[in-house]
């Protein structure tokens, strides 16, 4: 396990919000020198506290994509049995655990309507789940 300090969490910051910032921006920002700014980044994929790099699009961009939140509570203990299924799916973007009424909250994405509704049809058949409940996601205001 990493201990992560507060230069740390500023240096995530400013990857999270652009990854592709040099190490010299990086340095120059957070005041400290080129090469801390390159150890620490690479003790962070070494540890898995950074275990990639991706490309964010705006939803414009992808204006034939359906996307949409399934809330899914889980029969007893199987929600590790569950996600396990859900990160095997093509059309699932991100899964979260929560409390409350629902276990797991899951974001879908899918090219047409009969392609989304043939993907909660698959979901909803895992073994696992009890109940689901979706909504599309029809715009965003902040990314």
């Amino acid at each position: 396990m990493v201990i992560l300090d507060d230069v740390d969490r500023q240096l995530i910051s400013l990857l999270r919000d652009n990854a592709r910032l040099s190490v010299v921006a990086l340095a120059k920002n957070l005041r400290i020198a080129r090469a801390t700014v390159q150890n620490r980044i690479t003790r962070f994929e070494k540890h898995g506290v950074i275990i990639g790099y991706t490309v964010r699009l705006k939803p414009a961009v992808e204006r034939h994509r359906i996307r949409a939140l399934m809330s899914i509570a889980v029969e007893g203990n199987r929600a590790a049995e569950v996600v396990k299924v859900l990160r095997g799916h093509p059309n699932v973007v991100s899964i979260h655990s929560t409390n409350g009424r629902w276990d797991l909250v899951v974001e879908l994405q899918a090219d047409s309507l009969e392609s989304f509704d043939r993907v909660l049809g698959a979901i909803r058949r895992v073994d696992g789940i009890a109940n689901s409940e979706t909504s599309i996601l029809l715009s965003t205001h902040k990314v």
